[in-house]
């Protein structure tokens, strides 16, 4: 098992969130800088990122920006007191898989860490789905379009995996909901992370000029493959 890697420059947080991780059972490794993340990432015994967006030596952002830039697809927790809905939402389009405003409860981080940890299994024989040029391996978690492998993260690959296996069907967010975030109640609203994610996956699915199969269904959900 990996570690969780930290990224904190507070000097007291990081330790909250070093034993809190430690008695949780995840073995944790605190760095304070934007250099000792990517040191530390480069040893690839990392299992996922709870990342402080404001450190000492760059924007948390600017960071994780170029972490998915490098094809890191890690699961990443943003941390920042800036906890506005545009704040939110450019976290996430940056390539964060959950956001929390400071001051936050402890359980409530780890809860969704665990979430994003969680091992997604395939059902039954169907290891392979096929959607026009998508292809999804749901045993080894690759999907290719045209033969060239899409670059997704943990999340967004179990949201593309799920609107694949309901091909040509409309899946409402609060199913996606419940399927892949696995929440029910949350203190943020959850319809804006949703739409974020379902926006970076398109644009990924798209790139070249590659034709659209993931479509918005205004006031019903999202469809992939069919006729909108």
């Amino acid at each position: 098992m990996g570690a969780i890697l930290v990224v904190e420059d507070d000097a007291a947080t990081a330790a909250a969130l070093g034993d809190g991780l430690a008695d949780a059972g995840f073995p944790a490794v605190i760095c304070a800088s934007g250099e000792e993340c990517l040191a530390k990432l480069a040893t690839g015994k990392v299992d996922a990122l709870i990342l402080d967006r404001m450190l000492p030596d760059c924007d948390g952002l600017e960071l994780l920006a170029r972490l998915r830039r490098e094809g890191c697809a890690l699961p990443v927790v943003l941390l920042t007191a800036m906890g506005e809905v545009e704040d939110r939402v450019e976290g996430f389009e940056t390539g964060a898989d959950d956001y929390l405003a400071k001051p936050f409860a402890f359980p409530e981080l780890l809860a969704r860490l665990k979430r994003l940890l969680r091992p997604t299994r395939p059902a039954g024989d169907s290891l392979r789905v096929q959607v026009g040029p998508l292809r999804i391996d749901l045993l080894d978690r690759v999907a290719t379009v045209a033969g060239g492998e899409l670059q997704l993260t943990q999340l967004e690959f179990d949201l593309l995996a799920k609107l694949a296996k309901s091909a040509g069907e409309v899946v409402s967010r609060e199913e996606l909901v419940s399927e892949v975030w696995r929440e029910t109640n949350r203190a943020t609203p959850i319809d804006n992370v949703v739409d974020v994610h379902i926006g970076r996956i398109r644009r990924k699915l798209e790139e070249s000029g590659r034709e659209r199969i993931l479509h918005t269904i205004r006031g019903l959900g999202f469809q992939l493959g069919g006729d909108p």
